[in-house]
């Protein structure tokens, strides 16, 4: 899908989706408290980096150093239930509007990730990254490192209006079944440049 029916179909969904959008954004200020979005720093079209949205979906508690606590520990019910809905992918319909995202397309990852790509999986980042895309209809987090960043590549190179829509649509479903989304944190993949550092 090209860059103006992505800017389209998202201004269409927030006129559409507002209410669900301030409800869940009420909901965390009373569970979760402020701020009611998380905010990062990530990377996107030629390797360029811009600040991701995202409803956020853990307490900020810490410990007598002041450190966060682990994701583990800060993750709440409520937030797993975000989670789970995909509720908490919502605000990027704001990146796509800004044109920093499409809704199809490798997901955007970490800066500090960079270093830490081969020459071919760093062509994931000669498209627009996606909200949703074929690693994540394919196994989503229980995927490796290795396979999630093939997928990237693979749908750099075949990419059409109709290989998205198949994802859109498969994407649908896994939402609406829950599939693919881990409940705890401790059993996410460790983070790529620990991984690939793990290997030298």
């Amino acid at each position: 899908m090209n860059s103006l029916l992505n800017f389209l179909i998202s201004v269409f969904l927030v006129l559409i989706l507002w209410p669900v959008l301030l409800i869940t954004s009420l909901l965390i200020l009373m569970k979760l408290g402020l701020p009611i979005l998380f905010i990062q720093e990530r990377v996107g079209l030629d390797g360029k980096t811009f600040r991701l949205y995202k409803f956020r979906t853990m307490t900020n508690k810490i410990d007598q150093e002041q450190n966060l606590l682990p994701d583990g520990e800060r993750l709440t019910k409520f937030g797993l239930f975000i989670r789970k809905a995909s509720l908490d992918e919502l605000p990027q319909l704001l990146n796509i509007i800004k044109r920093d995202m499409n809704i199809v397309g490798p997901r955007p990852l970490l800066v500090r990730y960079l270093p830490f790509y081969t020459v071919e999986e760093n062509k994931r980042h000669s498209v627009k990254p996606g909200i949703t895309g074929l690693a994540q209809i394919s196994g989503r987090n229980h995927l490796d490192w290795e396979t999630r960043l093939r997928l990237d590549v693979e749908y750099v190179h075949n990419r059409s209006i109709w290989l998205d829509l198949k994802i859109v649509s498969k994407t649908i479903l896994k939402v609406i079944k829950s599939d693919g989304v881990v409940d705890n944190p401790s059993d996410l993949l460790i983070d790529l440049d620990i991984d690939r550092q793990n290997l030298k």
